[in-house]
């Protein structure tokens, strides 16, 4: 439950910051867009990872002075995403958007490298290669 208080801007905060995160592995990244009014936006992909046996492919925009939050990823690189959802009506229809506002990247554990195993003078030997 959101507890609005007398202070316009915490009110803000609570309303339009939400807490909503997922998180996935980026599938696409498309370029970025610009209309005729000078509004820009930058629309991607993410395969979710948090979603157990049902990952979803959810497509995210980014707009404004966020559309270079991307520009540091790759196709294939894990991120957390922290959306607002934004919905209006036009001509009678009703639109949703999901608008990323925030991404991080995930640290992947890298696999640790094997030594490679010492090998005898004898055994160099026997190798038949």
């Amino acid at each position: 439950m959101t507890v609005l208080t007398t202070n316009k801007q915490d009110n803000y905060n609570k309303i339009h910051m939400s807490d909503i995160t997922k998180e996935g592995t980026i599938i696409a990244i498309d370029e970025i867009i610009t209309f005729d009014s000078g509004f820009t936006k930058r629309e991607f992909v993410i395969k979710t990872t948090d979603d157990g046996d049902y990952p979803q492919d959810i497509k995210l925009e980014l707009v404004k002075d966020k559309t270079s939050l991307i520009d540091k990823y790759n196709i294939g690189d894990r991120v957390k995403v922290y959306i607002n959802i934004r919905g209006r009506e036009w001509n009678e229809k009703y639109f949703v958007n999901l608008v990323a506002w925030k991404l991080e990247g995930q640290e992947m554990a890298s696999a640790p490298v094997a030594a490679p195993a010492e090998v005898s003078a004898e055994e160099a030997e026997e190798i038949p290669f």
